[in-house]
């Protein structure tokens, strides 16, 4: 079946506002395209009709800060290998530790060291590939976990026994790293049923099906009698502090937050949120080019 590309060209400075409206729009067929060596960014979406292409613009346009200049946007029927080939010039395998992120292209010619993990990634799937710094400041987080716990309670052998719980998990890439990493007890949701079904579908592409539940809800019922040991969300930062008691309530005594999705510019309006809620809880940030991160650690007692 043919897939039709639409693409707009936008400055680079505008890439955090214009992913910010991007995750209002709750399409997640449009994307933000950043190609740092050229310094250059698109706003990007791939569809089956030409008229899907066309109904998602003017979606965008409507959205979008009038100040936002946005040409006429390009839409071009791709072949199958030009689909893949699309992808395959913006995204690019990574590693943090000993976890490795892999496009699937990659799979045959990939070198894994002994001891190391990987995730699979198709981005015909999914968006969620950890190219984006949201993505990536969460993935570096969970790792930096994993070596904080072999270091303070080494296991001889077996899973993780710490729950973890990915939020808003778009295409499970969290919640499968986790699993990927040992832990017994992770589940991820998403208010988006669409992707639910990503999720599922990539965890099938890395062999773990039925490993990790994942299910349809939203922050509210979502984290409802829910208590875990590590909390992710990548979610973006109105949403984070609209629901700030219903996260903070969801992790356990010496249990971690971690949450991204938060502009550099948002970060302390965030941290101010999350503090005065939980004043006693331990705070650290990363950057990572315009995004940054909150890690809120409750204590054991």
């Amino acid at each position: 079946m043919p897939l039709f590309e639409l693409k707009s060209e936008i400055a680079l400075e505008w890439v955090p506002l214009v992913e910010e409206t991007l995750g209002l729009l709750e399409d997640g067929r449009l994307m933000v395209l950043e190609d740092k060596p050229s310094a250059r960014a698109w706003i990007a979406g791939y569809f089956e009709r030409r008229e899907e292409a066309q109904e998602a613009w003017q979606r965008v346009l409507a959205a979008l800060d009038p100040g936002i200049s946005t040409p006429i946007p390009e839409v071009r029927e791709l072949a199958d290998q030009d689909w893949r080939d699309s992808y395959k010039a913006h995204f690019h395998a990574w590693k943090f530790g000993r976890l490795h992120w892999v496009p699937i292209w990659e799979r045959d010619t990939h070198v894994l060291p002994p001891g190391d993990a990987v995730i699979w990634l198709d981005p015909g799937l999914a968006f969620g590939t950890g190219n984006h710094e949201t993505t990536r400041l969460c993935c570096e987080r969970l790792a930096t976990y994993v070596e904080e716990r072999e270091r303070s309670a080494p296991l001889a052998s077996g899973p993780r026994p710490e729950r973890v719980l990915d939020v808003g998990c778009g295409s499970g890439i969290l919640a499968l790293s986790a699993a990927r990493l040992g832990f017994q007890h992770v589940e991820g949701f998403d208010n988006d049923p669409e992707a639910v079904h990503v999720s599922l579908e990539n965890a099938a592409l890395n062999g773990l099906d039925g490993v990790v539940p994942f299910f349809a809800a939203d922050l509210v019922t979502g984290l409802a009698g829910r208590e875990v040991d590590l909390l992710m969300a990548n979610i973006q930062a109105d949403v984070l502090m609209a629901f700030a008691r219903e996260l903070v309530g969801a992790v356990a005594p010496g249990g971690r937050l971690v949450l991204s999705g938060i502009l550099s510019i948002e970060l302390e309006t965030v941290r101010r949120a999350f503090s005065a809620r939980v004043p006693t809880w331990p705070v650290a940030t990363r950057t990572l080019g315009e995004w940054s991160d909150l890690v809120l650690d409750r204590p054991a007692n």
